[in-house]
């Protein structure tokens, strides 16, 4: 079989099926899609309101309620006790399929009409702010995680201890605003380290302790900006740059960044892989265009599926994982299920399920809300097994035949995810605004929905401007402060708010004590632009087609000189090409895995 070229139904650009694609579908017996794998992701994750808590009424109990669902949106919310109980049956809600309507018109009425939970959260212990995770201990606004402790202020924080403000970390423990760092202990300010101890602003390090404002470094000891010190002339200059104070440490933090940038990094941020593509991706065989994935295997077309064990035999799966097979165009699914397709928060246990929504421990069911531990349901009503097996065939077939169609003419037959204007979320309070951002007039205009930022109404009580340059300086009380958010300020109300800054904070008690423990200067941005920092700092989801700078003596631009021979020789440029998430723009010295490997690894 060979490849076949196609145009996307929403950006209009031409994308490629490949053989192996069409082998999965027809393993899985689905039609091949219809948008590009671009347009598949962000109508994905335009379901994922991953950290975005709004206060509103529960709709069964009217107490007030943390919920993901905002007040203004039409989809019901029952608080998730409440959810979880005997207090109501999914089933009420039972209904006929109507051959004289589209399939997909008959689940969205569905869609509004069941209740939803208010936040995503299982096996959780003292953890009321956290939301999309699992298994987590005594953890505050944490988001997209799993099986850690003591935790604050971070996102995709997985086995990992009494760390704050991070993004995606695994088994760290005291680490404070990393991204991308595994198995590392007390590090701080670091981007893609692994098994490392004792670091400030390293990048790309591994099995390294006691290095400041480092990159690309392997076994290594007392370097303070890539150059080897004494263990006595560490220290010494370490109290000399001073890194408890906040002025010292923006200082330090800059001169970090041009060393990061004088190192060549590898094509692929990632480690412990075979044959893989796309970003971020660590102990996964098989696995090609993805981005953000971890212990995957014979995957495609991914986005954040790091939860362990990761998954398997899947394809265009956006977030979750600990052993999903046979995932096919779904979002937010895990915990042991199998043949999932075009589903979103389908977890655990589940196996064959299409088009539902919040089913959980149940298997062959279509078009559902809502169920828990039910067998041969279709639109919420109970079939028999043979019942169900007949009815199904004529659904899809339906689809095939009357295919739903949305507000921008784009047609929805059977293979296709919901639409985006199905998702009970504004666009902009979603996780595809990070990757895919867009105005208000650009989402509109595509038919994804929107939802009008509201103007904060919180009185700080203290200035980023007047927060102590140490924490030792900071008073216990300063717990007390509602703090303005420097963002905020800096940038004004209108540019804050396209991140969803809170325009003012609080330092939580467990924080102040982490601060001053380590000598860490306070914060002065909110949770949110924090995070929006701290992703500045990640790769974009998209892929460009490079070749390698390696151009024999070093670099092409100069500004590395290499320190061993390569395999293509001399001065020769290096021929090898690769698809790359670092931008032609930047300024990053972009190796393949080969030159790479001749000089950091």
């Amino acid at each position: 079989m060979q490849s076949e070229s196609k145009i996307c139904q929403n950006c209009k650009k031409e994308f490629a099926i490949k053989p192996e694609d069409f082998s999965f579908y027809k393993k899985l017996k689905v039609p091949p899609p219809t948008w590009c794998p671009e347009c598949r992701a962000m109508r994905r994750i335009s379901w994922r309101n991953e950290k975005t808590m709004h206060r509103r009424a529960c709709d069964a109990t009217g107490k007030q309620i943390f919920s993901f669902i905002n007040p203004k949106s039409p989809q019901k919310t029952y608080e998730r006790s409440y959810w979880w109980s005997d207090e109501w049956d999914p089933l009420d809600y039972g209904k006929d399929v109507d051959f004289t309507r589209p399939f997909l018109e008959q689940v969205r009425e569905l869609i509004r009409e069941v209740p939803w939970f208010s936040r995503s959260v299982l096996n959780n212990t003292n953890s009321e702010y956290c939301m999309n995770c699992s298994d987590m201990k005594n953890c505050y606004l944490v988001f997209h995680a799993g099986n850690s402790e003591s935790c604050q202020h971070g996102v995709g924080i997985d086995f990992s201890k009494d760390s704050f403000d991070n993004s995606f970390i695994n088994k760290c423990e005291l680490c404070h605003e990393c991204i991308f760092c595994a198995q590392c202990y007390q590090t701080f300010y670091c981007v893609d380290c692994e098994n490392s101890q004792n670091l400030y602003f390293c990048k790309d390090c591994v099995n390294c302790q006691d290095c400041i404002g480092c990159a690309g470094l392997r076994n290594k000891q007392y370097h303070i900006f890539n150059k080897p010190h004494t263990k006595e002339e560490y220290e010494e200059k370490k109290r000399e740059l001073n890194l408890d104070s906040r002025s010292n440490l923006e200082d330090v933090r800059e001169k970090s960044r041009k060393i990061w940038l004088s190192m060549p990094v590898k094509h692929i941020n990632g480690s412990h892989n075979s044959a893989v593509s796309g970003d971020y991706i660590y102990n996964s065989k098989n696995v090609y265009k993805t981005y953000i994935a971890r212990n995957c295997e014979d995957c495609k077309y991914l986005q954040n599926v790091h939860l362990n064990p990761g998954a398997r035999d899947s394809m265009d799966y956006s977030f979750f994982g600990k052993g999903a097979e046979l995932v096919y165009e779904s979002t937010s699914c895990g915990i042991d299920v199998s043949d999932i397709r075009f589903s979103a928060f389908v977890y655990p246990s589940s196996q064959r399920i299409s088009y539902s929504v919040m089913a959980h421990s149940c298997e062959d069911c279509f078009g559902c809300v809502g169920l828990r531990s039910k067998h041969y349901c279709i639109l919420n009503k109970q079939y028999t097994k043979e019942e169900y097996e007949e009815l199904v065939p004529k659904i899809i077939e339906h689809m095939k035949n009357m295919p739903y169609e949305d507000s921008q003419e784009r047609t929805y037959a059977y293979g296709e995810f919901f639409p985006p204007e199905f998702s009970p979320f504004g666009y902009n309070e979603t996780v595809a605004q990070e990757y895919f951002p867009k105005t208000k007039q650009e989402s509109e205009k595509e038919g994804w929905p929107w939802l009008d930022a509201e103007m904060k109404t919180h009185e700080p009580t203290l200035s980023w401007k007047d927060m102590p340059d140490t924490a030792e300086e900071a008073p216990d009380d300063i717990t007390k402060e509602i703090i303005l958010c420097e963002l905020w300020d800096k940038e004004g109300p209108e540019k804050a708010l396209e991140h969803n800054c809170s325009k003012a904070f609080r330092i939580t008690p467990e924080e102040l004590q982490f601060y001053k423990r380590f000598h860490l200067p306070l914060p002065r941005r909110c949770f949110n632009s924090r995070h929006h920092t701290r992703g500045k700092l990640r790769n974009s989801l998209k892929l460009w087609k490079r070749a390698c700078m390696c151009s024999g003596k070093g670099d092409e631009t100069g500004t590395y000189r290499n320190t061993s021979s390569h395999s293509h020789h001399g001065e020769e440029k290096c021929p090898n090409e690769f698809e790359t998430s670092y931008s032609p723009e930047g300024k990053e010295i972009v190796y393949c895995e080969e030159c790479y490997n001749q000089e950091i690894a």
